[in-house]
């Protein structure tokens, strides 16, 4: 990838999703060059059913963000979901060494050792490690330090929540990627990287749940005190609720999902007489066209979309032994499904709560703004999530042209050696 480009691949069941960054060396931010959104293939519930279709799906995309941003790129980080994803929290501890007579002061190698003993954890040979990220520190029986380094003392203990993905559906993403002819630089897990998109730091810190509202799974993870303390899915998402609507009416999936998109509803009190207009139902094999009203529309999706969102709310109960009372941030709702009328107030009856808001990326400069929609909060976060990837890229280019520039000099040297001693 050329230096300072970060390019985000969300690879969803509905959609591709592809964000390109540029790195401003002076600024130390990034810029959004270029988007695209493409219709997705070859996949299902998040997984590659299909190379081919995936790897045309994802050529595809690219090369549609490529053309907005007006640049070539050679690699992608991308994001998975859904159910190949596995997390647990670990605990591990470490005696501190000394650095001098007595002193027992908290070093890097210190801070390295209780990662890598916290994150000692088997696990078996169809799983990779994607993220092993640190909760708290505990120094000498004292919690919730964040950053032990320098600080004194004999014990050192850290706790930490890891994410574990299925080797095969990255092994087959990645195959997938290479045969569209880029390189892949990272994976990322996708709840992770929206969260650098779109949630802000108090929210971090005081505890919120990021619902990732997906077509073919709905994903979750739940953050406390600047750290994941839970991350799940559940097995359905918005392809479920076009379904539904497909078989109450007898509509075709793709007319279903267009009317969904254009007049869905998921909280049927907000329609009222005023509100409540007529969609109109395309004829099937020559039957005429028919009519509903929005309101009986919005009960076929409001009594799925209620269903799902009780399944996370079972899922975030079950992994964080009703912690989610004590969260006392948002609850930030992304992806496509996050783009249906009323999805903030049926989120609000289901979790009792009115802390509820859409996760939109925030304006980080370049294109305009298309993609601050919250199905785009993945594909940003990648992007955001990677801005060391380009810093360190040009790191490199500078230590490539400074040591081009001592061969050169070296050469220079050289040749004026030689031809000194051709005259002397």
């Amino acid at each position: 990838m050329s230096e300072g480009i970060i390019v985000g691949l969300d690879v969803g069941s509905s959609v591709i999703k592809v964000a390109i960054g540029s790195y401003d060396e002076k600024t130390e931010e990034v810029q959004i060059a270029g988007t695209s959104s493409i219709k997705s293939a070859g996949l299902r519930n998040g997984v590659v059913v299909n190379i081919e279709d995936a790897k045309d799906a994802i050529q595809k995309a690219i090369d549609a963000a490529e053309q907005n941003a007006g640049m070539q790129i050679d690699s992608v980080v991308t994001a998975v979901g859904g159910a190949c994803i596995e997390s647990i929290n670990s605990k591990g501890s470490v005696p501190v060494n000394s650095t001098g007579k007595n002193n027992k002061e908290i070093t890097k190698n210190d801070y390295k050792r209780v990662i890598e003993n916290a994150s000692t954890v088997p696990f078996p040979p169809d799983r990779e490690k994607l993220h092993v990220i640190p909760q708290n520190f505990i120094v000498d029986g004292v919690r919730g330090i964040q950053n032990p380094i320098n600080q004194i003392g004999t014990r050192l203990e850290a706790e930490v929540h890891i994410v574990t993905a299925s080797k095969g559906v990255i092994t087959n993403l990645g195959n997938c990627i290479a045969r569209a002819n880029y390189h892949l630089d990272g994976v990322m897990l996708k709840t992770l990287a929206a969260t650098q998109a779109v949630c802000h730091s108090d929210e971090l810190e005081l505890g919120s749940i990021l619902i990732d509202l997906g077509a073919g799974t709905t994903d979750v993870i739940v953050l406390v005190n600047g750290a994941p303390i839970s991350t799940g899915s559940v097995p359905v998402g918005g392809n479920m609720v076009t379904s539904d609507i497909a078989q109450v009416t007898g509509i075709p999936f793709v007319d279903a999902e267009r009317i969904k998109k254009e007049s869905g509803c998921c909280c049927s009190e907000l329609i009222n007489a005023a509100t409540d207009s007529e969609v109109i139902l395309p004829g099937v094999g020559g039957r005429s066209p028919q009519i509903i009203t929005k309101s009986q529309l919005s009960l076929i999706i409001q009594a799925r979309m209620e269903q799902i969102l009780n399944f996370v709310k079972a899922e975030v109960v079950k992994n964080t032994k009703n912690m989610v009372r004590e969260l006392s941030g948002n609850i930030v709702l992304t992806g496509g499904g996050a783009q249906i009328e009323g999805i903030v107030e049926l989120a609000q009856n289901v979790f009792k709560t009115s802390s509820v808001r859409i996760g939109m990326p925030e304006k980080l400069g370049g294109i305009e703004e298309d993609y601050r929609r919250p199905d785009f909060a993945t594909a940003i976060g990648l992007v955001i999530a990677n801005k060391k990837l380009a810093e360190s890229r040009n790191n490199h280019k500078k230590i490539k042209n400074h040591i081009a520039k001592k061969e050169k000099e070296t050469e220079n040297d050289n040749w004026l050696k030689k031809f000194f001693k051709m005259f002397f």
